[in-house]
């Protein structure tokens, strides 16, 4: 076993060992230090108060049943419908924003080492962008959407805005890291035999990024599908909107109705950038 495969496995091992501290740490906090009684998880009244919600969810004992009511069918597929759209609306704000910053975002473009041309302000360019997206990503969506909702009235637009602007920082990052590994050896080569900013852009850089740039860009539609229920918490439209008000009127068969058809969206998701990727690859 060589040196560099022997360093490999010892951090593979401290890792293990880390994680089991940190759970076993976890649960002596929760028990010894928080005092929780985990038993009272388990009493009668938290099994009957199960049972009931449950058997809610699937229609029993409720006066209206919404599975059995067109109106609310077709509630629910134009709410789902929405909830598309707003997926939809913030991967494109995002995807639009990053590619319009990614580049100067780079670190080996900003200081000239990969395009063999330095730019006056490269640097300061650099580090405010690379700033923008630090705070863009940390800030949750949710705070990004209650913020939002004061500024425009409630609906898909808010929504989109506020999972735009927190997945623009997490595609800026990952796009940005991407032209950061890239060979640099035949953008060089370009770069020596005295092409524009533009031809090294089209015929150096793009042909290797942009496959890797679609694969994320896949991915974060999906968390962003998935997401789009949370923010609709706060008013911003779709599924996550009327699934609050749902909840809060105890109507538990709509509950039901909306978690169908946002499981079929997500699985949706799943299935189109699978396949998606599947063929970039």
């Amino acid at each position: 076993m060589n040196t560099n495969t022997r360093w490999k496995l010892n951090i593979v091992l401290l890792s293990f060992y880390v994680m089991i501290f940190l759970t076993a740490a976890s649960w002596l906090s929760i028990i010894m230090i928080e005092k929780a009684d985990i038993q009272s998880l388990f009493s009668m009244g938290n099994i009957e108060n199960t049972k009931k919600f449950l058997f809610g969810l699937a229609g029993f004992g409720e006066d209206s049943v919404a599975f059995m009511e067109k109106d609310k069918w077709v509630l629910a597929f134009n709410l789902t419908k929405e909830t598309l759209q707003m997926s939809v609306m913030a991967t494109g704000f995002a995807t639009i924003a990053m590619i319009l910053t990614v580049l100067p975002a780079a670190r080996n473009i900003a200081d000239g080492s990969l395009t063999l041309q330095r730019k006056k302000f490269g640097r300061s360019t650099f580090w405010f962008i690379r700033a923008g997206y630090v705070f863009s990503r940390a800030v949750p969506e949710l705070v990004w959407a209650m913020l939002i909702i004061f500024i425009f009235k409630p609906g898909i637009l808010p929504g989109a805005i506020a999972l735009a602007l927190h997945n623009f920082g997490i595609l800026g990052k990952l796009c940005a890291e991407v032209i950061e590994d890239l060979d640099p050896r035949p953008i060089r080569n370009l770069a020596t035999c005295g092409a524009s900013r533009l031809q090294i852009l089209f015929y150096g850089i793009l042909p290797s990024i942009l496959p890797k740039f679609l694969t994320y860009i896949l991915y974060r539609w999906e968390v962003i599908m998935r997401t789009t229920i949370v923010v609709g918490f706060v008013g911003a439209g779709g599924l996550g909107q009327q699934f609050k008000l749902s909840m809060s009127f105890f109507h538990y068969t709509d509950i039901s109705m909306l978690l169908v058809c946002y499981l079929i969206l997500v699985f949706a998701a799943d299935f189109i950038s699978e396949k998606a990727r599947a063929f970039i690859k």
